[in-house]
């Protein structure tokens, strides 16, 4: 069925949309008789008030966009989910962009964003991504950053304990009998990598233990990729001990460490970031450093409405950072402590 609009009712009663307009908002301006008959039209057409339209008009969008690099990562349908409860508690409206991992990407979503489209926006950034076209925004709009943050920007940012977490994971392993270990990152670019990897060399440094020459490998956005690229690795360094740092890498352990008929935690010991709720019944059970993904897109859209409600909210000042946990499983043999 076709909407009905202001300018269909117009046409119908031969009035302004102006009038229609005015007597569907008891506008003191708008007879009794013109008004009884505009809404009496509505009724019996099932009209329903245009939420953008109106807010338009009034120079606000009650929209917030989440700028994301997919969604296939659990990490960021959980904290999509913090993010909406808040949104909708608000009485706003949610927009998901998706950049791909693609920098030019997501400057072309950031250039949407300029006509008015959404009040705020909640932003993590791709592997590629650099401060030009960010700063702009943040000029524009209050912007929150979450998990993958541009340290260039001075802006609001929600994070995890990434350096601590690597350490944790790292201690993990060298307390289940690991001496070569090695860490697969996302990005030489992104915060998050270069905190992960600060921690893991730090608890190697910490235990005297050394770092291997390839002990960090920087990984594809391409699975394919990234199959043979570990392939070659795992085989070449002969680890006793991996770290992946994303959820993608974790998967792509199990599937080389079956191409090489390698045994997990016997041959191997794995931890992976993930937040993936089916971690428990991979076979084994991945032992995972888990995000508090929920906790961070809550606290991320909380800020950003602080700003939305009070102009002199210091937005770019606020920082948080929400700790992390480490859930040991089967592919490492420590216990948890």
């Amino acid at each position: 069925m076709e909407n009905v609009t202001i300018r269909m009712l117009a046409e119908r009663l031969q009035l302004s949309t102006a009038t229609i307009s005015k007597a569907l908002n008891n506008s003191h301006e708008i007879s009794e008789e013109t008004r009884q008959r505009v809404l009496a039209l509505a009724a019996e057409l099932n009209y329903v008030p245009n939420p953008y339209a109106s807010s338009l008009r009034k120079k606000a969008s009650n929209t917030i966009a989440v700028v994301i690099p997919e969604v296939a990562d659990s990490f960021f349908a959980e904290a999509i989910n913090g993010i909406e409860a808040v949104a909708q508690e608000k009485g706003y409206h949610v927009l998901i962009y998706l950049s791909h991992e693609n920098s030019q990407k997501e400057q072309t979503i950031l250039k949407d964003f300029q006509s008015g489209r959404v009040d705020g926006v909640l932003i993590s950034v791709t592997t590629e991504t650099t401060a030009t076209g960010l700063e702009q925004l943040v000029r524009d709009k209050p912007v929150v950053f979450f998990d993958r943050v541009c340290e260039e920007v001075k802006a609001a940012k929600i994070t995890t304990d990434d350096a601590t977490a690597a350490y944790r994971a790292t201690t993990h392993l060298i307390a289940g009998g690991c001496r070569r270990i090695g860490l697969l990152s996302a990005s030489r670019q992104l915060s998050i990598s270069n905190k992960r990897a600060e921690g893991f060399q730090q608890a190697l440094l910490d235990h005297q233990l050394p770092l291997l020459p390839n002990a960090i490998t920087y990984c594809y956005n391409e699975s394919a990729a990234n199959y043979q690229l570990l392939k070659t690795a795992f085989l070449e360094n002969d680890y006793d001990g991996i770290i992946a740092t994303t959820e993608k890498l974790s998967t792509a352990v199990y599937e080389v460490c079956e191409a090489l008929q390698w045994r997990i935690p016997e041959d191997l010991q794995v931890i992976g970031f993930s937040n993936l709720s089916t971690a428990r019944f991979l076979n084994p059970s991945l032992t995972t450093i888990t995000q508090p993904a929920f906790e961070m897109g809550k606290a991320a859209a909380t800020l950003l409405f602080r700003a939305l409600k009070s102009n002199n909210f210091p937005l770019q000042q606020q920082q948080e950072v929400i700790p992390s946990s480490l859930i040991a499983r089967n592919s490492t043999l420590a216990k948890d402590k």
